[in-house]
């Protein structure tokens, strides 16, 4: 009685079909490009414009992009050499079936061999197998019509989860140097617990083809680590802490202003906000300091003092307003997330101010350093 639910269990935890769709609809236009622009320059001696595994590998490059059977390298190079060896093994003097199970063994032997295992790249094997090396083009295959599909869905793929879904394909390896100060210490976040290393190793250890690089499950810890806080130390929220007077600017505001702004009420940084209240950037010192020029003898007060009175405009190359130097877009977080979510900004972002704004967008206050320094004070005390 325990076997159905055991045997019958989903594979693999996938999204709801309503967010499927783009992906579906992806697939769909997929195969149409590829056959269109395989018969565009197919070889007058081969017939074939598609292979039927490019199928398979379309699934897995727009359902499950982030395995790693899933990536540019494995989907070429597993088809690549699948299609070699399945030619040669065609035109071994062989029975089906030895051929067939020489095929299939090659295949899997030299993916692994050169790292670029591919499931579909078996099916890839098969075909001159069955149908023959000649009525596939022999070797002419390999590179017709098997590169071009595979190089057409590739492309495909980077432009859809890119462009449209604004996603990283493929996937890339989280950078071991610190991106922020440019030394190779790991983050301050990463020096306790679990950092990303483990999580790769975990995961080598595990020996399983997932739909999760080591860079995701690191970003599903750190919310774990999150909510772990909040289940701990209680639910304080970011507009709970924030200072709600804040001072901001608005994009056309003269950059003399602004300085005197920061320098009045002695802060490092200004919201920009556009006429709506909406946060579109932020202005600080460090944009200030950028864009000064200090390479020659003068002074660092010449300097800084000449950049913020400049009275030419952004045509004559030098900037003029608060909009030419902000930086956009800022990180911003909502009112009613909790401050767990603001320690990677601020810890690893080298973040040290960060807007709070409603659900429309709207400057609601700010949250320095010092105010997530004593939250996280209160809260352990509270704990203890």
């Amino acid at each position: 009685m325990r076997l159905k639910p055991s045997i019958f269990s989903s594979a693999v935890s996938v999204e709801p079909l309503q967010s499927q769709w783009p992906a579906l609809l992806a697939s769909f236009v997929s195969m149409l490009l590829i056959v269109w622009m395989s018969s565009l320059i197919t070889p007058g001696a081969v017939s074939m414009l598609i292979v039927a595994s490019v199928g398979a590998s379309a699934m897995l490059v727009f359902l499950l992009p982030n395995s790693p059977v899933s990536q540019p390298y494995p989907l070429l190079m597993g088809h690549v050499i699948s299609a070699v060896v399945g030619v040669t093994c065609a035109l071994l003097p062989l029975d089906l079936a030895f051929k067939a199970s020489l095929c299939v063994f090659f295949c899997l032997l030299l993916m692994v061999l050169f790292d670029c295992v591919h499931p579909p790249g078996g099916a890839t094997g098969l075909m001159p197998v069955i149908v023959g090396a000649e009525a596939v083009g022999a070797y002419t295959y390999p590179v017709f019509p098997v590169l071009i599909n595979m190089l057409v869905l590739v492309v495909l793929g980077i432009a859809f989860h890119r462009y449209y879904l604004k996603k990283e394909y493929p996937s890339v390896p989280i950078s071991t140097q610190d991106s922020v100060h440019l030394h190779n210490d790991a983050s301050p976040l990463a020096r306790l617990g679990i950092n990303h290393q483990d999580l790769e190793n975990a995961l080598s250890v595990y020996e399983a083809q997932l739909n999760i690089t080591g860079k995701d499950l690191t970003q599903v810890y750190g919310l774990a680590q999150q909510n772990a806080y909040a289940r701990k130390f209680g639910e304080i929220c970011c507009e709970d802490i924030m200072s709600k007077d804040v001072v901001a600017v608005l994009p056309d505001t003269e950059l003399e202003e602004a300085w005197a702004l920061l320098r009045k009420h002695k802060v490092k940084v200004l919201p920009v906000l556009d006429s709506d209240r909406k946060v579109i950037g932020i202005i600080s010192l460090v944009d200030f300091l950028k864009r000064a020029g200090l390479k020659d003898y003068d002074s660092f007060a010449e300097h800084l003092i000449r950049f913020v009175k400049n009275d030419s405009d952004i045509r004559d190359g030098k900037p003029k307003q608060v909009k030419q130097i902000m930086a956009s877009p800022a990180y911003t977080v909502k009112g009613g997330e909790l401050i767990a979510a603001i320690v990677p900004l601020l810890s690893d972002k080298g973040l040290h101010h960060i807007p709070v704004v409603n659900e429309n967008g709207i400057l609601e206050g700010m949250i320095t350093q010092s105010d997530l320094i004593a939250a996280l004070y209160f809260g352990a005390l509270n704990a203890g």
